[in-house]
């Protein structure tokens, strides 16, 4: 199942709502994608008629009801510790935010406990206005911040190559203050013939005799490096001897 996947029953929300002491009631739900296919504990408290509602109705045999929902809340703890198997907990609100009956956002643990004080954490989930989500793993997290960070750098980089600018009597510069792109294109190449006209008044194709040497010079390099390509030093690391 994927990260993104949620699981909402608007007849039970308008039916019970969503307090505090039927949250795990909600998260049982039949219907409900992430819960265990196998017996939890919590069902089995169910059925023996234990829950944090009937808890805070009826109270325990050493306290009778009705007590507290924070009471209630750490009884039904007490009685999932008692028994091994899948359970999932219902967990408390972080310390900087008061204890309240209800919330917008709710936090449930799915554990396989071994012993009373041994549990396993298989999966954490939360209920945020009433829908179900499961929370990410550690590598679904590292994944997306790793893939944020690279387009980022990703899009600076295409931003900052758009005002690199290269000249050959000064170099690499940067020009921050530039058009579109190919407007710049059009506007340089414009430009170039525009200085070229007025520099010599020569129709394109032709050359001065400084052009024309330096073209003759570039054709001898070329020919020069062609001929080493082929050279068998080159090729094999070795002369051939003549046969």
């Amino acid at each position: 199942m994927s990260d993104t996947a949620s699981f909402v029953d608007p007849v039970f929300l308008s039916r019970f709502g969503l307090p505090r002491m039927n949250v795990l009631d909600y998260f049982l739900h039949p219907l409900n994608p992430f819960r265990t296919k196998g017996k939890t504990t919590n069902e089995l408290l169910t059925q023996q008629g234990i829950s944090i509602g009937t808890l805070m109705a009826q109270g325990t045999g050493v306290k009778p009801g009705p007590i507290p929902l924070s009471s209630a809340e750490h009884e039904y703890s007490m009685s999932l510790s008692r028994h091994t198997g899948e359970q999932y907990e219902l967990m408390l609100p972080p310390p900087s935010e008061p204890f309240q009956p209800h919330s917008n956002l709710y936090t449930i643990r799915h554990v396989l406990r071994t012993n009373p004080t041994t549990v396993k954490v298989l999966g954490i989930y939360y209920i945020l206005e009433g829908v179900i989500y499961k929370a990410p793993c550690v590598r679904s997290l590292m994944k997306a911040n790793v893939t944020r960070t690279v387009e980022g750098l990703a899009e600076a980089c295409n931003a900052l190559s758009a005002c690199a600018r290269y000249d050959p009597s000064t170099g690499y510069l940067w020009d921050f203050d530039v058009k579109d792109e190919e407007d710049d294109d059009k506007y340089c190449r414009h430009k170039w013939k525009r200085q070229r006209r007025v520099l010599d008044n020569r129709r394109p194709g032709e050359y001065s005799a400084e052009e024309e040497e330096g073209i003759r010079a570039s054709e001898a390099v070329d020919n020069i490096l062609l001929r080493l390509s082929k050279c068998p030093i080159v090729v094999y690391g070795k002369s051939v001897p003549k046969t």
